[in-house]
């Protein structure tokens, strides 16, 4: 009976744990990058860790990323599919929002900011950006 316990508690300690670098919350496991690039280029990278652009799906999900987030990052929400309807790199639509005020505002219909159809966190909340800006990202797994 002992080792069936111990066995479990190992099992659900392996689930929990994130590697080196990741940030635990919850059920998954946070990458806040180092490096900068397009919605694209984050996404890619993210895929190549075994992950994608985080999806964020509650308040308290919003308030952990905000604490471990400074300045802006990309996050796996966009509408380059349809205009003006955002949904998440995992298809899911959206449901929860924190956009800025005004926002999404896809540039404002001023050229020098082209089509914004991907999505920033921010201190203040989220923005829609071009998705060839250059920021980092924020990569999310299961833990």
């Amino acid at each position: 009976m002992t080792k069936e316990r111990d066995k479990l508690q190992w099992l659900l300690q392996q689930k929990t744990t994130c590697p080196t670098g990741w940030t635990n919350f919850s059920c998954s496991c946070y990458l806040f990058s180092d490096e900068s690039g397009s919605w694209d280029q984050g996404r890619e990278n993210c895929r190549a860790r075994g992950a994608d652009l985080v999806v964020i799906d509650s308040p308290k999900e919003q308030e952990f990323l905000l604490r471990f987030t400074s300045g802006s990052a990309w996050i796996g929400l966009s509408d380059r599919d349809e205009e003006g309807t955002w949904k998440w790199v995992n298809k899911t639509p959206l449901n929860l929002v924190y956009w800025e005020k005004i926002q999404p505002d896809n540039g404002g219909g001023d050229p020098q900011w082209g089509e914004e159809d991907c999505a920033e966190i921010r201190s203040d909340g989220w923005n829609d950006l071009s998705c060839d800006a250059s920021l980092r990202w924020i990569c999310e797994k299961l833990s």
